[in-house]
């Protein structure tokens, strides 16, 4: 069969039945026997195979009908089966009895039996049989799917009676769900009615409610493995929160409880209004377009929306460039707003289920708040709100025309009963929001309500996402709005910017609750002081206001506060207060993790920046609650060292000289912590490591970091060696550290990051120390590779081995290199401007270098080779990555000591840096060996 008998654009099921049957014939024919005629029945299949998703693929690319695309795939392979199945009881296995052959059903369930298939998806088949197997029966079940897997296809497959079909459904809710959509694709159809009946009266009367609360149960578990946000920027667009798997689960319970897909008998049933039928289908057909695009573009069963693939997926589905936002942002933005959909209508299926007492209520447990009712007996006095079920409702439909602020009060009613939505007062929020205009949003009653329920000290992060999820909240906040699902292309968010705003509110109320001690003890510490706890919140509601737009982000979110800030009723000088934090809110966490801390000439200029020690408790606490928001292994424990490092260098500055804890205390403190927990230790051992450590150090350096380091030194003096390490992993936080104890020289720190480059691990910090006797105490952080703690303590062990063998010249770094491919995964995608910037006035002894580019394995390498080969001392580095950008931070001297002045000399510099972060450049570069320590 060649690839012109079946043209690529005609329609599903994209090839001549008859023609096939016709071919497949004569190759039996042609052979002696059917073994022998097998590897060519198998090439013409393979050849209608590829012509059909060639035909497939040009439909979607000319329609965008994703859902056609799907279904036309669906037929495609049902016609496939029919061919195979023909092909195989005619000439392979014919049946001796003829009521052998008659009592078989072929039938499609699962994802394939509602008809649907990207070009993907698993097959899956039930061979349903009226009794047990026959060796006929078993001998084609068997013919077929070996036939199917040799092309390629994924089958899940049973053969079972209609008993056996009963009994697994009753027993397993997997199963049942999977028999739930059974289609009969050939075969006996008395017997496939049969079962049908059966099924429908024996194992789904009477089971609806334990089927809802296994199917949701099931869809909770589905969705914290996948991550429980839907707002995730590399969204899973099946088994993700707001995927096709929650339109599934819809389908799943409306096929349960009406015998359909979700339609009309929900309509009629007052589960959907026709208007959210419409957008279940318009979701679904949103999905299933770019399932399958995503399937094509990748060649495989891919359902992650990666960061690779999203630029290509966007150009696929026809996004441009508009209103500041990149084609891709656009496109993942339509993407974040359909998951939005599809979640509003899982909550108002759960709210209706429950309404009708069909779904096990969870406000069981309120039953035991006092509190709660009393508010609630309130509520049914007011003439505007009910709880109905443990729902907060509307008394009537007019409620919201009657009284627009009541868009606002509502959910402070939500809020202060603790009370779940009510699905039709959900239905009336939406069908609403085109009251909120300019006249309630300059309503003083309504901002007041709004400001308290976003400084409440309950719970304001729920009680906003709330009011986003139904719209209001980008209607009353325009300037929200329009950061509303989008997303930021880069590795370093992983979130949508609306979501990371909740997020970090939540954070800073958990910090106030004492929640976060563990992580954030400074900054639980110091919240109980706080002077202006208002402004400090909608500072952390809005410091990301500004995305979106050609202007830096923070002096767009400033100028922005000052707009919203008076409107929501708050004083000149609060409304200065959070444009003050908008504006810097990113600039603790530079200095923090991209100076020299150690440095007087870095905290004075801070503490200009600062000015006061509210200003500086603000800032922490937003800082540190800004990090934790950026997903999940985005705030570590050096992160937070280092920003408490930074609050107690500037405290005395801010507060007039005056501190609780001056900076000999604390290091006296650290040190004495340090030997009480190291009680069995011979004090002079303790003497020694504190001997050894400058005084910054102490002020950087977190007791259980020192803790480590000091066990690694004394077994490199117990051991009379000058090299040691220890490695710990964290699976929370996808990090590895691995800290190395060696003889300090001018190209240790290049050879340690090129160890690492070598191995193919990627650094995401550095912590860089030297000691007074000439040692390096340096620790990586590096991204985690492996999921078991063994393989990443493995590969740890293989990065330090190949250190141990490059200091004692057993092996060539260069040679290593080259024989790696350098490249970090998803990086690709992104584009990095590079820039170097020389600075000489951040420090008096020293020149600040700031190198920025795209990361990559190796590039911390590249950049300390470049800067050894140029003679230049490097005295501290500071290694942050922030998702695909690296930005890394030298304090470099000439070899004689002193800063780089001379202007032929920058641009040198200048140059070569900017040739190492140059994308078009071949990263694996032959490098001067390491003197060998």
């Amino acid at each position: 069969m060649t690839d012109e008998t079946f043209n690529v654009l005609v329609p599903p099921p994209y090839f001549d039945t008859v023609a096939a049957r016709r071919e497949l014939t004569a190759h039996f024919n042609a052979s002696p026997s059917p073994s022998e005629a097998r590897p060519k029945v198998l090439d013409s299949l393979k050849t209608i195979l590829k012509n059909a998703r060639e035909s497939a693929r040009t439909a979607l690319e000319a329609d965008g009908n994703g859902r056609r695309c799907a279904s036309g795939l669906s037929l495609f392979q049902d016609e496939m089966i029919r061919l195979i199945y023909d092909y195989t009881v005619t000439h392979v296995y014919r049946a001796t009895n003829p009521s052998d052959a008659e009592r078989m059903a072929i039938v499609a369930t699962g994802g394939y039996g509602r008809g649907l298939l990207a070009p993907g998806s698993d097959i899956d088949l039930l061979f349903l049989l009226p009794y047990k197997q026959t060796p006929w029966g078993e001998s084609v079940a068997e013919y077929m799917l070996y036939l199917l897997w040799d092309l390629g296809f994924k089958v899940g497959h049973a053969t079972r009676t209609v008993e056996q079909c009963l009994k697994l459904g009753l027993a397993d809710i997997t199963i049942r769900t999977a028999l739930l959509d059974s289609r009969l694709i050939l075969g006996d159809k008395q017997l496939f009615a049969e079962f049908e009946d059966r099924f429908r009266s024996e194992v789904v009367t009477g089971t609806a409610r334990q089927f809802i609360d296994a199917k949701m149960a099931e869809r909770d578990e589905r969705t914290r493995r996948a991550g429980e946000s839907r707002y995730k920027v590399e969204p899973n667009i099946k088994d993700g929160k707001g995927g096709l798997r929650d339109l599934h689960t819809l389908h799943w319970l409306s096929k349960y409880i009406f015998n359909q897909d979700v339609g009309a008998a929900a309509v009629e049933a007052g589960v959907f209004t026709p208007e959210e039928v419409q957008t279940f289908r318009r979701c679904e057909d949103f999905l299933w377009r770019v399932r399958c695009f995503l399937h094509f573009l990748t060649g495989r069963a891919e359902e992650v929306l990666s960061f690779e693939v999203q630029p290509a997926m966007a150009q696929s589905l026809g996004y441009t460039s508009r209103e500041g936002l990149r084609a891709v942002e656009r496109f993942m933005k339509h993407y974040f707003l359909i998951a939005k959909d599809v979640g509003d209508l899982t909550t108002i299926l759960c709210g209706a289920l429950e309404m009708q007492q069909l779904k096990t209520s969870p406000g069981y447990k309120r039953l035991l708040n006092p509190l709660s009712w009393k508010m609630r007996r309130e509520v049914r006095q007011k003439t505007d709100f009910r709880i109905d079920n443990d729902r907060l409702n509307v008394a009537d439909a007019d409620v919201f025309v009657r009284d627009p602020v009541n868009l606002i009060r509502f959910f402070a009613q939500a809020a202060n009963t603790g009370a779940y939505l009510h699905p039709d007062a959900i239905r009336l929020l939406r069908s609403s929001l085109r009251l909120i205009d300019d006249k309630l949003r300059h309503d003083p009653e309504a901002n007041s309500i709004f400001l308290s329920l976003l400084t409440a000290h309950g719970n304001p992060e729920a009680s906003l996402r709330h009011m986003n999820e139904a719209g209001v909240l980008g209607r009353f906040l325009p300037e929200f709005g329009r950061i509303v699902a989008m997303m930021q292309f880069n590795m370093y968010h992983h979130y949508t910017v609306d979501e990371h705003l909740l997020r970090t509110l939540g954070n800073i109320v958990a910090i106030e609750r004492g929640d976060l001690a563990a992580e954030l003890p400074l900054s639980t510490a110091v919240f109980s002081s706080l002077q202006n706890r208002r402004a400090l919140l909608v500072a952390a509601f809005i410091h990301d206001i500004g995305k979106g737009r050609k202007e830096n982000h923070s002096t767009v979110g400033a100028r922005i506060a000052r707009k919203i800030c008076p409107r929501l009723g708050m004083t000149a000088a609060e409304t200065e207060l959070v444009a003050w934090l908008i504006q810097e809110h990113l600039t603790m966490s530079n200095f923090a993790h991209s100076r020299d801390i150690s440095d007087p000439d870095t905290i004075r200029a801070f503490a200009n920046i600062v000015q006061s020690p509210e200003r500086l408790k603000m800032l922490l606490l937003l800082t540190s609650a800004d990090i934790m928001a950026v997903g999940p292994g985005v705030w570590n424990g050096w992160k937070g060292q280092l920003l408490r490092t930074l609050y107690h260098e500037t405290e005395p500055l801010v507060a007039g000289g005056h501190t609780q804890a001056p900076r000999g205390e604390r290091i006296e403190q650290a040190q004495t912590a340090l030997r009480n927990a190291l009680f069995n230790w011979p004090a002079s051992d303790v003497d020694d490591f504190i001997a050894r450590h400058y005084p910054n150090y102490w002020l950087r350096t977190d007791l259980a970091t020192q803790i480590e380091h000091a066990n690694v030194v004394r077994d490199a003096m117990r051991s009379q060696t000058k090299f040691a390490t220890a490695v710990k992993t964290d699976s929370f936080t996808a990090i590895t550290e691995l800290t190395v104890f060696a003889p300090n020289h001018a190209r240790l720190l290049s050879l340690f990051a090129g160890a690492c480059a070598a191995a193919g691990a990627n650094i995401a910090g550095a912590h860089i120390t030297t000691t007074r006797d000439g040692f390096a105490l340096d620790t990586f952080l590096l991204n985690r590779e492996f999921r078991d703690d063994e393989d990443e303590l493995r590969r740890a062990r293989r990065i330090i081995e190949t250190i141990e063998r490059l200091l004692t010249g057993k092996e060539q770094l260069a040679g290593l290199l080259q024989k790696r491919r350098l490249g970090t995964r998803g990086v690709e995608a992104f584009t990095v401007e590079p820039e170097v910037v020389i600075n000489n006035a951040l420090s008096d002894r020293l020149t600040v270098l700031e190198v920025s580019g795209r990361d990559r394995p190796g590039l911390l390498y590249e950049l300390t080779s470049a800067l050894s080969d140029l003679s230049l001392d490097i005295a501290s580095a500071h290694v942050t990555t922030f998702g695909e950008k690296a930005v890394d931070v030298f304090y470099v001297t000439d070899l004689v000591g002193k800063q780089i002045v001379n202007e032929a000399r920058q641009n040198a510099l200048r140059t070569r840096l900017q040739s190492v972060l140059d994308p078009d450049t071949d990263p694996v570069k032959t490098a001067s060996e390491p003197a060998r320590a």
